[in-house]
């Protein structure tokens, strides 16, 4: 099984303190990996524009940074910030590894009379874009995310090992959002694009699980012919990707992600205030209907987060904290780690029918149930 951990908080903390978590709960994954999503950033030699694009990925020659360079300067993108790791490469498993690249830029002048749509449509046409030069030339050049305010970071090696080797435990990078997947691929080769956690358009998510539904799964996102649905060197990416369709696209809240991966019951349905509905969706989605058992943590654009358990809860999970800060974790260590002076009789470790939403305020967190009505629709 793969471990997890997630921390949200109001106030930016480094992403060594969740490291510490995934060394907690080191006997339930084998250190083959780390992935690591950061949301809501902040530099200690910057002072950073969430407004601004952020590139993250890994310039494995120079040859590929010089394309990488091209690539953004003919789409009119302009380079505000450089970040450069204190990176140590004896600690480093890989040889190839030129640069570690987290840059922010300035969109291009040309965006300036498009609409949000269209510009998060171009975000993701570039990240594409630099993801298949690299697949072209050998896999010397990785893109693992293009949006602002995010940034992500994925090698091969133990987490803790992997967070020493760039430096993480400086503090120079601070982030709201933080998750961490401890484990590579290892149903196939080891790919980078493979390790969780997986993020597209605002949209990440990680999973601690098995999908054997992934092939029809696959084959349905893929024949939407979305340009983002692509990749899929992991079982677990489509859990991103669904999640992305839910909400962007069917403009459905939350709660109805649930409902579209795991759905009810028909003697269930036939109980739901909303049962109409919600079996209408189960008809048009049926092909999205996954097949645990999965642990599934996620965050949104404007950095709410949430846990999910499909039907089996065979993969664990729990969630703790405070007004301000909350965590989630494979394991109870692992919120033990990450916010140790919480009251611990509140932790909670959702059963099947259960969404955990962590609001943006970070107040309090929301135990959603799937037999409980919802708004069918997204907030304005």
């Amino acid at each position: 099984m793969c471990r997890l951990a997630m921390k949200t908080a109001i106030k930016p903390f480094s992403p060594y303190s969740v490291l510490t978590a995934m060394e907690a709960m080191q006997e339930g994954y084998d250190g083959s990996g780390l992935g690591l999503l950061l949301r809501g950033l902040e530099f200690t030699d910057y002072k950073y524009n969430s407004e601004d694009p952020v590139l993250s990925g890994i310039a494995h020659t120079e040859e590929a940074l010089g394309r990488l360079h091209a690539i953004m300067d003919e789409r009119g993108f302009v380079l505000k910030y450089d970040h450069e790791f204190d990176t140590d490469s004896s600690k480093i498993e890989a040889g190839d590894r030129y640069k570690y690249v987290l840059r922010v830029y300035k969109k291009p002048a040309a965006w300036k009379s498009i609409d949000k749509e269209q510009v998060e449509h171009e975000l993701m046409m570039t990240r594409l874009a630099l993801r298949r030069d690299g697949e072209e030339h050998n896999g010397d050049l990785t893109a693992f995310s293009l949006w602002p305010d995010v940034a992500m970071l994925k090698e091969v090696g133990w987490p803790l090992g992997v967070g020493q080797a760039l430096g993480l435990e400086s503090g120079r990078i601070k982030s709201r959002v933080c998750m961490a997947q401890g484990r590579q691929n290892t149903n196939w080769g080891i790919n980078l694009y493979a390790c969780h956690p997986f993020f597209i358009q605002g949209v990440g998510t990680m999973t601690n699980g098995e999908n054997t539904a992934f092939i029809p799964i696959k084959d349905w996102l893929e024949g939407k012919n979305y340009p983002g649905y692509v990749g899929y060197q992991s079982d677990s990416e489509v859990f991103t990707h669904i999640l992305h369709y839910v909400t962007k696209q069917l403009k459905l809240p939350l709660a109805a992600y649930k409902h579209v991966i795991t759905p009810l019951k028909n003697d269930e349905l036939d109980a739901h205030p909303q049962g109409e509905f919600l079996r209408g969706l189960r008809n048009v989605c049926r092909r999205l209907i996954i097949d645990g058992p999965n642990a599934i943590i996620g965050t949104l654009p404007d950095e709410t987060c949430m846990l999910v358990m499909d039907a089996k809860k065979l993969r664990p999970a729990t969630i703790g904290g405070k007004a301000g800060e909350w965590a989630i974790a494979s394991e109870m260590c692992g919120v033990d780690a990450m916010i140790p002076d919480r009251d611990c009789s509140k932790d909670f470790q959702p059963m099947r029918e259960h969404t955990i939403i962590i609001p943006p305020d970070r107040q309090e967190i929301e135990i959603w149930s799937q037999f409980d009505q919802f708004p069918q629709t997204q907030a304005a």
